[in-house]
């Protein structure tokens, strides 16, 4: 018996092992045919692949609305249920929440991948609030109006009396404080009645935003991204000055306005602290 023989004895029948109507028609079409098949499901395959990336780039699309103040109340809803958001302040683009909700502030540093160690820094909608967050009594009067609403940020002790959650930053007795020269964060933190958290929108360690495109990989774990356009003021975030200790002040980030917070600082007679060696 030659290999042939043996080869095809191996073989059952078709006709009594697989009947002729289980074999796939496909076997039996001209290739032409074949080909012309195989063309179009590829071709729907290709049809649903784009309709996909269609949803998928709507759905990206449908959390981005206008930092308007038609938008306002919408922000506002989302933070009291206790969901973060992204949003333009005088600076760049930071990623915002009710700032006494312990879930919601994990949540950003889970966005962020960043260090529950770094603290972060709050904003409220006016200057006379600040009072209820953290100890302003050693300062001259008139400083905080002179420094804010701007780019800037100040730190300051936490005190007894603050009203923020002991869970905000645990551990440190001082707090960043942000009143942005920006209606739209400014309207939403007043209505919020709370302080928000704020931090740069952004993974941590790389660039700051000041589009919302810098940062498009990170909208889907906002509620919503408030777009304000390109902010004008570069990358450099937020002048954070230490005006813990008083009469005396010290630079912690030059940021975009150190020379003018500088000269405002010594107009009212504060020193720059100086570091011992």
């Amino acid at each position: 018996m030659n290999f042939s023989t043996r080869f095809g004895a191996k073989l059952p029948l078709l006709s009594t092992v697989v009947p002729l109507r289980e074999v796939p028609k496909l076997w039996f079409l001209p290739f032409s045919h074949q080909k012309k098949r195989f063309r179009s499901g590829f071709s729907e395959k290709m049809a649903l692949n784009a309709e996909n990336r269609d949803v998928c780039v709507e759905n990206k699309l449908e959390l981005v609305h206008s930092a308007t103040e038609s938008y306002a109340d919408e922000a506002i809803e989302v933070l009291k249920a206790g969901k973060v958001i992204a949003v333009p302040t005088d600076t760049l683009y930071g990623f915002a929440c009710d700032a006494c909700s312990s879930e919601a502030v994990n949540r950003i540093y889970e966005i962020k991948g960043r260090k529950h160690t770094s603290p972060l820094a709050i904003c409220i909608g006016d200057v006379s609030d600040i009072k209820h967050f953290a100890v302003t009594d050693h300062l001259p009067d008139g400083l905080l109006d002179s420094l804010l609403p701007g780019p800037v940020t100040v730190i300051l002790g936490r005190g007894e009396s603050s009203i923020l959650e002991k869970s905000l930053n645990p551990g440190l007795d001082s707090i960043g404080v942000r009143v942005p020269d920006s209606n739209f964060i400014r309207i939403i933190a007043r209505g919020s009645g709370s302080a928000l958290a704020l931090t740069s929108a952004n993974l941590s360690g790389q660039p700051s935003s000041v589009s919302i495109n810098d940062f498009e990989n990170l909208w889907e774990h906002c509620a919503y991204v408030y777009d304000g356009g390109v902010l004008p003021a570069g990358r450099a975030g937020s002048t954070v000055v230490d005006l813990t200790k008083p009469g005396k002040y010290r630079i912690l980030r030059p940021g975009s306005a150190k020379e003018e917070t500088v000269a405002i600082l010594e107009k009212y007679s504060l020193f720059e602290e100086t570091t011992s060696v």
